[in-house]
């Protein structure tokens, strides 16, 4: 009797646990609900204040085309497209158009690498080089003479460790010179038409200089190609088929790639670049960036700057992280791993701005600088991309572009937060 009464009670214990866990999933949005009435939330009229700013932005020839993506609460309250796919050949830009993200490949990478740590697979505090040996002994640069290349180093005073890489503290720079040093060592400038694997990129960047020890500082760099690289030793998968397995095929992100299918290249959008003395956009003439997506080798996986994908694609992506992992009823990371990443993890490094271990983080420091909350994360591509995940507003915000550089003096990506938190009741 007494054993028929634990099992009973074990029973109704498990059957309230998994209840509750459930109820926590079902709570949150586990799909978009388009057309949805948004007036409890926003000032319609003020929220399609939108639509005329974009649009002056493209036919004022600031912008050759942006869609945008707001989500509360799940409801997808405004998602339009603007401008053009292809302004020469006068094809209109569509909301599932696919764009060069970039360095919003950086979050999608992150939170992959999480999953395994989930699973026991490392420590965040291990050196790289227990995994890549490469990275045994790393240097700081000392000196380095432009006119020759030449350059000396010291000795790193610490190990670089999977912490320092999350955290862009690792000392690995693509900046200035740095760049140069990187080049002439065969490390692709983000992408790639040759044919270069990750593990081989990675194998070169371990024999760069540092531009500090690792911790020292916030160095933005391409430390995050390395933990692609990571998980593909630690899976024994290539990095693709993972970021499929674990994220694309979950949340339904079917039109999320490194490397186009041939079906869905002509919804790639040009890649369009600005003269400035001209008042002109024209279509980008860099070999790299504007055709990597579909021509060349397709071998380099860059998980640091290399996916491409439609707005929506990534919409699912950022909800699953505002609802504390989960969305199309799939679970993909934990709650509590998440509230782990969203906690500030460089200090002072990055000024008033935080750094979490994926995406920045607004302090109370930062918000005389923003009209996002506190607790808001956001990060963005270099073709300027950009995403807003603000859980106190329960509300996320996407902006698409391609276009690079941009000099036009117009920060399309501030503009939208601030047209889209000014309709907030």
């Amino acid at each position: 009797m007494h054993r028929i009464l634990r099992i009973s009670s074990f029973l109704l214990v498990f059957t309230f646990l998994a209840c509750t866990q459930q109820s926590k999933v079902d709570n949150k949005p586990q799909s978009f609900q388009y057309e949805a009435d948004c007036t409890d939330a926003f000032y319609v009229e003020r929220l399609n204040l939108i639509d005329s700013v974009y649009q002056s932005l493209v036919e004022d020839n600031y912008l050759p085309n942006a869609v945008v993506f707001v989500a509360h609460d799940g409801r997808v309250v405004y998602h339009k497209a603007f401008g053009w796919r292809n302004k020469e050949k006068a094809e209109p830009c569509r909301k599932d158009d696919i764009f060069r993200i970039a360095s919003q490949t950086k979050a999608i990478t992150a939170v992959a690498l999480m999953t395994l740590w989930e699973e026991g697979r490392f420590q965040l505090d291990d050196p790289i080089k227990k995994y890549i040996p490469a990275f045994d002994h790393p240097q700081v640069l000392v000196t380095y003479d432009a006119a020759t290349g030449a350059y000396t180093t010291r000795p790193a005073n610490c190990d670089i460790t999977i912490r320092h890489l999350l955290t862009h503290t690792s000392g690995l720079s693509y900046q200035g010179f740095f760049w140069d040093i990187a080049e002439k060592a065969g490390v692709p400038p983000l992408n790639s038409l040759d044919s270069i694997t990750l593990a081989q990129m990675v194998e070169r960047m371990a024999t760069l200089p540092l531009a500090h020890d690792p911790g020292a500082a916030f160095t933005y760099s391409m430390n995050i190609d390395v933990l692609g690289r990571l998980i593909e030793i630690l899976s024994g998968m290539p990095i693709d088929r993972f970021l499929q397995k674990r994220i694309f095929e979950p949340l339904q992100m079917n039109d999320t790639y490194f490397y186009l299918p041939s079906d869905k290249v002509e919804r790639l959008v040009t890649l369009y670049a600005y003269d400035s003395e001209a008042h002109k956009l024209y279509p980008s003439e860099h070999p790299i960036y504007q055709f990597f997506p579909y021509k060349g080798a397709k071998m380099l996986m860059s998980t640091g700057a290399g996916l491409c994908g439609t707005i929506a694609d990534y919409a699912k992506f950022c909800q699953m992280i505002l609802n504390g992992g989960t969305f199309n009823h799939q679970r993909i990371i934990g709650r509590k791993t998440l509230e782990m990443m969203q906690r500030n993890a460089v200090g002072d490094m990055r000024g008033d701005i935080g750094f979490g271990l994926a995406w920045d983080v607004f302090r109370p420091q930062y918000l005389h600088n923003t009209i996002l909350s506190e607790g808001a994360m956001r990060w963005g591509g270099m073709f300027s991309t950009d995403y807003v995940i603000d859980p106190q507003e329960d509300m996320i915000v996407l902006f698409y572009t391609n276009i690079y550089p941009n000099t036009t003096g117009v920060n399309p990506k501030i503009l939208l937060h601030n047209l889209v938190y000014q309709a907030l009741k």
